[in-house]
């Protein structure tokens, strides 16, 4: 067994932590059909494997790669996690007291996104998180769907037009929330900000969109949005705008107190200065290694379209202009699908079409997060495409609605020999997958 020793923190939400123990031992990872949700047999899997290569065969990183979702504000499950990879030794109590080992330093860390909401302080792992980046420079970072929501929502507070914008703020929901409070206490409450100049009736008008938005939504989503989709949008919208002053109550906040821990975070998030500016400058879309295709949540045909076309570096710089320039372009469209899709039927479409044309650019998988597991990483097949779906619901408070013991860690590995790793401390043993070795399979 790893068994790792305990890490108290200074911090009230670390107290008296233990990390986890995994086992050592190795099992052959199940793959599930994902239209039949049954497992495949080795013959069957053997002949999908095949199938995968018929146009490019399958190509392994030169580095190991190691791959962590969904931290979801939990700064010991993320060290926890990647104390499992092997990545890192730690040094101290607290969670940013760690080192880097020397047997891994050649190794790469992907963070999958979503790192903010749900988990006990979203300041706390961002904090931890940028230690690990000052210590591995090439660490790469995903967009999640929770990180983006932050961003989009401090953007819409910069930009008195396009008006069918300004209601990204009020979308954040009370999901946004704990974060702004964190803001509040740390950066606010404790030097007793004070501004006579501000009202509630001006807060209330700054933060929520104008009277006119439904109607500029409508008009300039129509051609990127089905009818059906916009009356979904802004169901969502003016349900989350009759509840957020009360939801903000509930949280201990006034819409004062929203408004300056929204100013803030412009300043901490936006400001190249801030001390978080890091945080979405380093964000990527999507990440590509050799065979792999590492991105938030999933594929459409659309986007398969844009790697053919554009390839990744430029799928990547399009992201970032297009959260500069126009947020419900971005949000609304494909690319966004990206970090939100659960290949749901009202989601768009990924079928074998483009699962086709990501094998001829000899794309074999596709890991990602997004789908929270409670018996650690899970491989589904996807129109023939492999998906390694690696949110194994890190943060304690997502483990406690899913009756799931306190503390979570998870890391997916992936080495330049071939073997792919699915390490959990839900699941008793560790899980590899060798696609190669399905070349043998004996009937």
């Amino acid at each position: 067994m790893l068994d790792f020793s305990p890490v108290l923190n200074e911090s009230n939400y670390l107290n008296n932590c233990l990390f986890p123990s995994v086992s050592t031992s190795i099992v052959d990872w199940s793959i599930y059909d994902s239209s039949t949700k049954l497992i495949i047999k080795p013959t069957e899997l053997k002949n999908i494997i095949q199938e995968t290569t018929r146009f490019k065969a399958w190509q392994w990183p030169a580095k190991k790669l190691f791959f962590i979702s969904d931290i979801h504000a939990d700064a010991n499950a993320l060290i926890s996690s990647l104390i499992l990879s092997g990545t890192i030794k730690k040094t101290g109590i607290r969670a940013e007291d760690f080192i880097l080992t020397k047997k891994n330093k050649k190794s790469r860390i992907i963070i999958g996104g979503d790192c903010l909401d749900k988990g006990p302080s979203n300041l706390y792992l961002l904090r931890t998180l940028k230690k690990l980046f000052d210590l591995k420079k090439n660490t790469i970072l995903l967009a999640g769907n929770h990180d983006i929501r932050l961003y989009m929502g401090l953007k819409s507070l910069c930009q008195t037009d396009p008006v069918d914008s300004s209601h990204f703020f009020i979308r954040m929901g009370k999901k946004g929330l704990p974060l702004l409070k964190e803001v509040y206490n740390e950066y606010l409450n404790n030097n007793q900000v004070k501004d006579n100049l501000l009202t509630l009736d001006f807060c209330r008008q700054a933060l929520f969109p104008p009277e006119e938005w439904q109607e500029h939504f409508i008009e300039n989503n129509k051609e990127r949005m089905s009818l059906d989709a916009i009356e979904l949008e802004l169901s969502k919208v003016n349900k989350k705008l009759k509840s957020f002053e009360s939801d903000c109550l509930d949280h201990g906040l006034n819409l004062i107190m929203v408004y300056q821990a929204a100013q803030k975070c412009k300043a901490l998030f936006l400001d190249p200065k801030g001390e978080f500016y890091w945080f979405f400058n380093k964000m990527k879309l999507i990440h590509r290694e050799k065979s792999f295709l590492f991105t938030h949540a999933g594929l459409d045909n659309k986007i398969t379209k844009k790697i053919k076309k554009s390839g990744i570096k430029k799928i990547n710089q399009k992201y970032k202009s297009m959260l500069d320039e126009n947020l419900c372009q971005f949000y609304y469209g494909s690319m966004a699908n990206l970090l939100r899709t659960k290949y749901r039927k009202t989601d768009p479409v990924f079928d074998e079409k483009g699962v086709k044309r990501l094998h001829r650019l000899g794309i074999h998988a596709v890991v990602h997060g997004h789908v929270s597991q409670s018996k650690g990483q899970k491989i589904n097949l996807r129109s023939g495409m492999l998906h390694i779906e690696c949110d194994v619901t890190l943060d304690r408070n997502s483990r406690e609605k899913a009756g799931l013991p306190e503390f979570g860690a998870g890391v997916t590995s992936i080495s330049s020999k071939g073997k792919i790793k699915g390490i959990s401390n839900d699941f008793p043993q560790i899980k590899l997958f060798q696609p190669e070795s399905h070349f043998f399979v004996r009937n």
